[in-house]
């Protein structure tokens, strides 16, 4: 690592990257990246297809293909948002990830100050980093059967130098959506100190609980000509790899957006930005969101009881692709200690794959008795991930629980 700059070194190979490499090498089912192995809507996919042989293969747009741009701002309008301009507010990027890094590059002055929420996405930390500004942290903490932060906590982080906070909601790790009160508190924050607020919503339309609802902060009072807002089609509809995402922002914040962004990536796959256009209005693949909805529930709720039985203790989430569960009680007799070492004797021994969410923070108590699980996969993949599960514990598996159907690639029953 010595030829890594200053600047990476820190955070070496991304936590994804190892525990999936672990998970292929002992061919354990891979429960740790947010991935799912089912590919999106028929109707995207033959859309894909054609544009392949039908639309221009070369160079789009630096902010994106028109169509995309003008689709995005539709949806983000029916979402009760302010009307964007697609020309002006909408930018096209690889993934929500690249986003975060247009968005912070684009942003940031050396030393300027960001909030991040902990735990956090492993990349807002290094995209911090790599902008040489200072990242300062406000822990997300379980409450009951949920997730929250303290508004005081938050309030007490702002500095001087503070020029954003980076909020994430629906939440990646927790599954947490933040709601009405919270979210009032962070923009109420925003206006007295003149922040930026950078908003990642690439887990929008996966909320799962009709109790909760995703509330997007740029819709807040006071908030629209100080939110960038980054989301994606990945998570929406399954294709992950396509990293197709967006940024929404005001014309003097899209600016600096793209003063970034056409020097980290410039513009993004032509084809698949045609059928990314067709899918933001398309009846069927809109329709196929439901039913993503609905698996993402039942693979949820299947888990979660499972993992109770074995002697974990998983937190619901509202949200998502993930649940957070305390090990202690499971690693306990095994003595395995902390997360990092729980992960991979899950991964190695009992060939499930999980993350250890202490790599989504700085305060290595916070997560150290949890592992997460990704539940975004087949119903027969949860189900077989229970069986080895109940193996590796010693715990015999109860009759009564439900055996799910093979569930094709389009998630409608063989």
């Amino acid at each position: 690592m010595t030829s890594v700059t200053s600047r990476l070194r820190p955070f070496g190979t991304t936590v994804f990257a190892e525990m999936t490499a672990l998970a292929r090498e002992h061919d354990a089912i891979n429960l740790s990246q947010g991935f799912p192995d089912t590919d999106g809507p028929a109707a995207l996919l033959d859309a894909a297809a054609r544009a392949l042989r039908e639309h221009d293969n070369q160079y789009a747009p630096l902010p994106g293909l028109p169509a995309l741009r003008a689709a995005i701002a539709q949806r983000w309008s029916e979402g009760g948002n302010r009307a964007a301009d697609p020309d002006s507010e909408v930018t096209v990027t690889s993934g929500c990830t690249e986003a975060i890094a247009a968005t912070l590059l684009g942003l940031l002055e050396p030393g300027d100050e960001v909030i991040l929420f902990e735990p956090f996405y492993d990349s807002y930390r290094v995209c911090v980093a790599l902008a040489d500004a200072t990242p300062r942290f406000v822990q997300i903490r379980r409450a009951g059967n949920d997730h929250t932060f303290d508004p005081e906590e938050l309030a007490d982080a702002i500095t001087p130098k503070t020029r954003a906070i980076l909020i994430n909601t629906p939440h990646n790790p927790t599954g947490a959506v933040f709601g009405q009160t919270g979210l009032e508190s962070i923009a109420r924050l925003c206006i007295e100190h003149d922040l930026i607020a950078i908003a990642d919503e690439v887990y929008e339309h996966l909320v799962l609980d009709e109790d909760r609802q995703h509330i997007s902060v740029a819709s807040l009072p006071g908030m629209a000509d100080r939110t960038v807002t980054l989301s994606s089609l990945g998570k929406t509809f399954s294709v992950t790899g396509w990293k197709i995402g967006w940024a929404i922002a005001p014309p003097d914040l899209t600016t600096a957006v793209r003063a970034a962004h056409q020097f980290l990536t410039y513009a993004i796959a032509t084809p698949l930005q045609h059928a990314a256009a067709f899918a933001l209005s398309d009846p069927e693949c809109l329709a196929w969101l439901d039913t993503l909805r609905t698996q993402l529930r039942t693979n949820r709720d299947t888990l979660c009881v499972a993992l109770a039985d074995l002697g974990f203790d998983p937190i619901l989430p509202h949200a998502g692709y993930f649940i957070m569960a305390d090990h202690a009680r499971v690693s306990a007799p095994k003595k395995i200690d902390g997360d990092v070492a729980m992960a991979r004797a899950m991964t190695t021994e009992a060939r499930v794959a999980v993350i250890p969410p202490s790599a989504f923070c700085v305060d290595p108590g916070l997560c150290r008795s949890q592992v997460r699980f990704a539940f975004c996969k087949q119903p027969r993949v949860i189900d077989e991930a229970i069986t080895r599960l109940h193996e590796w514990i010693g715990v015999p598996r109860p009759e009564n629980y439900p055996q799910p159907p093979s569930v094709s690639r389009n998630l409608k029953p063989d």
